[in-house]
């Protein structure tokens, strides 16, 4: 079900852990799993010098924060905005489909706590990173462009209300 990079990220993270006096921190949540990571930063000369990151989540959480905090290490700010969804899960040799919200999770948390590092130091940033929308809509998926199953009541990806 997993590929071996999923399952060597999940049995050995990297950048495991919280980290003193961050110049980032951003959350991303999902109600329906339950997933949650948290994403710390340090930037030094406008690339993240440090990343570590806290997650409580499944299989494929755990991987995606690892591998996110291994892409972006040493990357500018501008790198690490570009971190789509699709890099992280091609990155991670593959996620089933009903794990792709994960690799969302990975890039939305980043995206934040590099957000609050240019809040924090008065950047003014591009318009907050927008992530992929698929094309063809069906009613499993989300206006944010992520696709669900056709079960859920909560979108996968942004956690609105799909349905009453």
């Amino acid at each position: 079900m997993y590929s071996e990079e999923v399952m060597k990220h999940f049995t050995n993270p990297m950048n495991v852990g919280e980290m003193d006096n961050p110049d980032g921190i951003g959350e991303a949540g999902n109600p329906v799993c339950g997933d949650m990571m948290t994403f710390y930063i340090k930037v030094k000369d406008g690339k993240i010098e440090d990343v570590k990151y806290k997650t409580f989540g499944c299989v494929a959480a755990i991987a995606v924060s690892s591998k996110v905090s291994e892409l972006v290490k040493g990357k500018t700010l501008d790198e690490a905005k570009r971190l789509s969804k699709k890099a992280v899960a091609e990155a991670l040799g593959g996620l089933p489909k009903e794990k792709m919200h994960c690799s969302n999770l990975g890039a939305e948390a980043l995206s934040k706590a590099i957000a609050d590092y240019e809040s924090k130091k008065g950047i003014k940033s591009e318009q907050e990173h927008q992530h992929e929308v698929i094309t063809e809509h069906d009613e499993g998926c989300c206006e944010c462009g992520a696709e669900n199953p056709p079960e859920a009541n909560f979108c996968m990806s942004c956690g609105k209300k799909l349905k009453d």
